[in-house]
């Protein structure tokens, strides 16, 4: 079952390192088979006072291969140029099958 990282990227602070974030964070999330359902498109906040900044969905195949990710050695450094550059929050949630509810 699918499994998703949505970020949400508050501010940026160093425009240099984000550029290099996503200069490099792209060709990381494919390898671990993930993709990009949305990037930086604008939020309609319909309930609550949540107001995002920057918002991110990635899609991985699973909660495993998406903690594959996060973790990797590959992603690692890159991950770290992100922290350092923005202030931004992040979740992993795990999908949810209707056809498998009791």
């Amino acid at each position: 079952m699918s499994a998703y990282f949505l970020f949400d990227v508050r501010e940026i602070r160093d425009p240099n390192k984000t550029k290099d974030y996503q200069d490099q964070v792209f060709a990381t999330v494919a390898e671990y088979d993930g993709r990009y359902l949305s990037l930086g498109k604008p939020v309609d906040v319909l309930e609550g006072d949540w107001r995002p900044g920057i918002a991110v969905i990635i899609e991985f195949p699973n909660l495993e291969r998406a903690r594959q990710w996060y973790e990797s050695e590959l992603y690692r450094p890159i991950r770290q140029l992100r922290l350092d550059a923005t202030d931004s929050c992040g979740v992993l949630l795990d999908g949810f099958n209707a056809s498998a509810k009791g």
